[in-house]
């Protein structure tokens, strides 16, 4: 009996002191906490993206959405907010998925359809790619070779895509693979420019 009323008025203190700390401000406290946690600032997202680069510079038309480890890669994925045009930054460390000397090649297009096999994800799915277009492109103060291609996105509301997508070797001599992707129509290869110019 003496140690069922302990743990009743045990209950109750608990109660209180949780009802307290809520009423003092821990509801906003715990919220801000969360918030911070699960939407961090730009300013922790740049903290995060130097394991891929240095993404001080760029300007305000672009915003870091993600910087993480993902399939045992580091990437970063920035929006350009205007258009929605997407910027993706992978240090692909000692398993890279392509090199520059790919993107030379005569067969980009069987070796691209291969890498996406590689990273496929359950939930989308890509056919019909086709290398268009052949250029360069400045990054991490170097010139790299790039592809524009146009694909197929099935299980997703876009639809058709179009991008580029580029290998340069950072300052110390590892591999970062650069994509750039949005709905067909709408992609600019200045916004890609302008975002991948001023990464370091």
């Amino acid at each position: 009996m003496i140690g069922c009323l302990r743990n009743i008025v045990r209950a109750v203190v608990i109660t209180l002191a949780i009802v307290g700390f809520m009423s003092l401000g821990g509801r906003e406290l715990i919220g801000g906490w969360l918030g911070n946690w699960l939407n961090p600032s730009q300013d922790v997202m740049l903290e995060r993206a130097k394991k891929v680069g240095d993404f001080s510079k760029l300007n305000d038309e672009f915003e870091i959405e993600k910087a993480a480890g993902v399939m045992g890669y580091n990437a970063v994925v920035a929006e350009h907010k205007a258009t929605g045009q997407k910027m993706i930054v992978v240090d692909t460390g000692e398993k890279p998925l392509l090199t520059a000397e790919d993107l030379k090649s005569d067969d980009i297009e069987e070796k691209l359809r291969n890498s996406v096999k590689k990273i496929k994800y359950q939930a989308i799915s890509v056919n019909d790619l086709t290398v268009t277009k052949r250029g360069t492109i400045s990054s991490y103060g170097k010139s790299a070779p790039y592809v524009k291609f146009e694909a197929k996105v099935k299980k997703l509301p876009i639809g058709d895509v179009a991008g580029i997508i580029s290998v340069v070797k950072d300052s110390k001599g590892e591999d970062r693979l650069l994509i750039s992707v949005t709905e067909k129509d709408k992609y600019s290869q200045l916004i890609a420019d302008e975002f991948f110019k001023n990464i370091k």
